[in-house]
This record gives C-alpha cells, structure tokens and sequence, in this order.
C-alpha cells in the first residue's frame, strides 16, 4: 500500500516505473493524497499529488477529488482507503516535523515514491532529504515536478537505486553522514519484503544511526493476510483499479522489528491507525472483515548505541 521499491520478482515486466506492480501503488496514494487534498476537513495537503496521477495513464480517469466519487466516503477505495492514507501521511508528516525539531538535519525516505514532503512541508533549509527509489519512479517524479516547476524546500538528494541492490553505498556516496542524527521513514513499506529483508534493512537502519536519530515503519500483524482476501478494500482495489495487494504483499512470517530495535537501545510506541483516527477526528475507524485491521505504525528513538 505505498510508494516501494520493493517486490519479491526483480524481473516483473514495468515494476521499474509507475505502471505496473508495486510501483502503481504509488499512484493510488497519488490519488488518495489528492482527494485528501481537497476535502474541506483535510488532514495532509499535497498540491503535488493530483499531477503525477494525470502524467500517467494507466490512471487517467482515477478521481482527484471526493466529488468526483458517486458514493462519497462510502466507497471503500476512494473513501474509506484513500483516506487512509491522508490520515497516515499527516500522522507521518508531524512525525518528521517532531523529529527535525529535536535536532536531526537528514531525513531518509525509503522507497520515496511519490513522496513530496521535501517540497510541501517548512523543514530547516539546513535539512537534507534523500530519496531512495529505483530510478524509474524517481525519473517519472522528477519530469511531473520539472514540468510545474517546483523547488524543494530543503536540499534534496535522489539516490536512484533499487533496495534490493547495494542501496547503502549509494546512499553515503550520495552525501549521508552516518555519525550525525537522522530521521527514516519506511511508509508502507515493510509488508512488501520477505521477512530476512525485512531484518535486514533494520538492522542496516540501526547501523546507519546515532543517538538522537528516530524511525517510523509501518506493518502488519495477520499471521494469515488471504483472511481479509474478500474485504471490501482489497476487493474494490483489486477489481477497480486492477492492482491486488495481497499479491504484492510478501506471504511469508513476519519479524519483530519493534522488538529487535528495543534490543538495540531504541525506545518504541506502535500504535493502530484508529488511534490517530480518534486524536485527530478524522479518518477510517474499525468495521467487520477489515483490511485495516492488522496495521501497525511504529514510532522509534534511538537512545543509545
């Protein structure tokens, strides 16, 4: 449900782009972003969003705005899914805000996507942020930006590489310092990658990292994912817009990466959506056969080394 790099066939034809596979996800939380956009009660701005999901056309008559839905919040892609990923990105934006005010001055986003926060939120012009994607879906960001134009907010680094391949070296070569403070964001990401993958990018992330640096993932806890198969979210995204989830998402177990990190001196909080659904009154809230269930957001600090 993000804008990943990350999917268990390196040779899946058009998954280096935003067309197809993983990579057209990043253009359902284009959508959902602009929808959220342009609600009355939004809970995250992206003026960005809505043009990259017109530059493509295997989106071309995707809505943009609620209005454009003819059952409104009611729809369970379009409504209750894409808002979802409002509440998400706004629950994540205070996250990196929060964090770049205690001190940190990189921001990593794994598998950026269509990530736009170095563009539409007030970070310190003293901030760094690195995108790290494959370089198909960072080409296709930069021509829709390009044709705007827009102008980051803060310096900001591409690192056009896939993260199944050696994304670290590209990653320092690129400019990051691993001996300051960081802030990492792995949005709908993890759930993508099988389990020893998983571990290792946390574990990397921990190598990565000084104290004072904070990360925030997102998973999920169903022991079997296919239980939700029939949901209404995964069926309408599945039918509608042609993209299945539950084959995108890796099947197998799940590591403890919370409770690895604590291992490693980081603190953590791991929270449910309908937490911040109920904080900010606005958002998706528990129903019967829900998709939403399982996910997890967790919030980390790295306290020591």
């Amino acid at each position: 449900m993000s804008e990943t790099t990350a999917t268990r066939d390196p040779r899946r034809p058009g998954t280096d782009g935003v067309e197809a596979g993983v990579g057209l996800t990043a253009l359902l939380v284009a959508a959902a972003r602009a929808i959220e956009t342009h609600r009355h009660d939004s809970l995250a701005r992206d003026a960005y969003a809505e043009h990259f999901v017109r530059a493509a056309g295997a989106c071309a008559d995707w809505p943009v705005r609620i209005e454009q839905v003819p059952d409104g919040d009611a729809d369970p892609l379009w409504g209750r899914f894409a808002r979802y990923f409002g509440l998400r990105t706004r629950v994540l934006d205070d996250f990196l805000v929060r964090s770049l005010g205690a001190g940190a001055r990189q921001v990593v986003l794994l598998g950026a996507g269509l990530d736009t926060r170095a563009f539409r939120l007030d970070l310190p012009p003293d901030c760094v942020v690195f995108e790290v994607d494959r370089p198909g879906v960072l080409d296709f960001k930069q021509r829709v930006l390009t044709r705007l134009p827009a102008a980051p907010k803060a310096r900001r680094t591409t690192v056009p590489v896939d993260l199944r391949d050696d994304w670290v070296t590209a990653l320092t070569a690129a400019g990051f310092d691993p001996a300051a403070p960081s802030v990492w964001l792995a949005e709908g990401l993890l759930f993508y990658l099988p389990g020893p993958a998983e571990t290792y990018l946390v574990d990397t992330v921990d190598r990565l990292t000084t104290p004072g640096s904070a990360l925030v993932f997102e998973a999920k806890l169903e022991k079997d994912l296919l239980a939700y198969r029939d949901s209404p979210i995964y069926t309408a995204t599945r039918e509608r817009v042609g993209i299945d989830l539950l084959g995108l998402f890796d099947p197998g177990p799940r590591p403890d990466s919370a409770g690895d990190l604590r291992t490693r001196g980081w603190s953590t909080s791991t929270h449910t959506p309908f937490d911040f659904t109920r904080r900010l009154g606005r958002g998706p809230l528990p129903e019967p056969n829900d998709a939403l269930e399982g996910n997890r957001w967790v919030f980390a600090h790295k306290l020591r080394p």
